[in-house]
């Protein structure tokens, strides 16, 4: 049965993380920085020695392609991203690419052409450390936000997408073009795996997310004089709301999640009572319907706390990404591959989105999950076993073909 080369892909993704690595083991390749360029273009030269015609669009995602023999045939990709978080660490993204890379690899070392033409996708600033939003590239490619929007965004520093595309050689002229499928490998960036003693996550679609900015706004007083029941204390209200956030979570079906993972307090003073808090909220779910449930116990939640401590509170939703449910065809193949090898699977939800969750709205798409040592990710000290990776990868190349069909 094919297989890829596992040593090969280990020493691409090393190979490639000696690039903005960092003294904890870790990257740093922030979008469109100089060390995203030497990523991109070892990325561009591989893809050239494998015999990959190389484009790049307008925002800057990278397609390598190998020709099919299928002239109508639309193209399979599979793909991920090369930009990091400031203290990312070596596979988060980069696996997703150098799987891609490796099955084009391997079907060139086995001589088989296939009908659909395949592609190894870059996609540029998926983390969102540099440039806001997030999944700027492929939410380019799939029409979730216009060029234009995307290249007027800046950095902390003023410096516009635009700037940065062209300061590194990548500001492309590529069109966006229909694809017949698309496959993004991926480590899980979670615990179920490794905790299950599972190598091959089936994933089943992606967490669909609510983002909420919270404003308390109570008063300020002196902490000796003011009696207790007659503060407006906002960090109170807020306490109380955090407990709320988890409870919600903790008894919601569906996958729920919640988190309030940033918090201002003002005066933030030792002897003031907090006149000011502001807050996030993060809500996800599989479900829309349960989802939208979980908001509106929020807002009552919101509500009744605002009473019981006599201070306002305002809340504004800020990002909204549907639940994405990934083409069952494509999800079989996984399952299918990974028994055909012989590999433990289960199902899985993503909690994370990914460049997937865009492509699902304009292509059948499919994800595969690796474990990652202690569920741990966007951290210097992430990391994955060589033969999960070589697995999943294995998964993906057969997956892969058959959806591009062997000629």
């Amino acid at each position: 049965m094919l297989q890829i080369n596992p040593d090969r892909l280990w020493q691409s993704l090393m190979d490639l993380a000696c690039i903005g690595a960092t003294d904890k083991g870790g990257v740093r390749r922030l979008t469109l920085t100089d060390v995203d360029r030497q990523g991109r273009d070892l990325f561009v030269r591989w893809c050239g020695d494998a015999g990959m015609a190389v484009a790049v669009d307008g925002i800057g995602n990278i397609f390598g392609r190998r020709a099919g023999t299928g002239e109508d045939a639309l193209p399979v990709a599979m793909g991920s991203h090369l930009d990091s978080q400031p203290s990312g660490g070596k596979f988060d993204g980069a696996y997703g690419v150098m799987a891609g890379l490796e099955i084009v690899r391997t079907l060139n070392d086995a001589g088989i052409r296939t009908r659909a033409p395949i592609e190894v996708a870059a996609w540029t600033n998926e983390e969102g450390s540099r440039f806001v939003p997030t999944m700027m590239g492929s939410g380019v490619y799939a029409g979730v936000y216009e060029l234009d929007y995307a290249l007027a965004q800046t950095d902390v520093d003023g410096i516009s997408v635009r700037e940065a595309l062209k300061s590194t050689g990548y500001a492309g002229a590529a069109i966006p073009h229909a694809l017949g499928a698309y496959f993004e490998a991926h480590i899980e960036q979670g615990p179920v795996l490794e905790q299950t003693k599972t190598t091959i996550g089936v994933v089943l679609g992606a967490l669909g997310q609510r983002w909420f900015d919270v404003a308390i706004a109570g008063q300020d007083a002196h902490a000796g004089p003011t009696p207790m029941e007659t503060r407006k204390d906002a960090l109170l209200a807020a306490s109380r709301l955090v407990i709320e956030v988890n409870r919600i979570a903790t008894t919601f079906p569906d996958y729920a999640r919640g988190t309030v993972g940033f918090m201002q307090v003002k005066p933030n003073s030792r002897n003031v009572v907090p006149g000011e808090v502001r807050m996030t909220v993060d809500f996800r779910n599989a479900k829309d319907a349960t989802l939208a449930s979980m908001v509106e116990e929020l807002q009552r939640c919101v509500a009744r706390i605002a009473a019981d401590c006599r201070v306002e509170i305002g809340i504004k939703e800020v990002v909204y990404f549907p639940p994405s449910e990934f083409a069952p065809d494509l999800v079989e193949s996984v399952r299918t591959g990974s028994e055909k090898f012989g590999y433990s699977h289960r199902d899985i939800v993503s909690g994370a989105a990914h460049d997937a969750v865009y492509m699902a709205r304009i292509a059948p798409t499919a994800m595969v999950f690796v474990p990652c040592e202690g569920g741990i990710s966007h951290n210097e000290f992430e990391n994955a076993r060589p033969e999960d990776l070589a697995a999943g990868c294995n998964v993906l190349l057969h997956a892969v073909l058959g959806r591009a069909g062997a000629a």
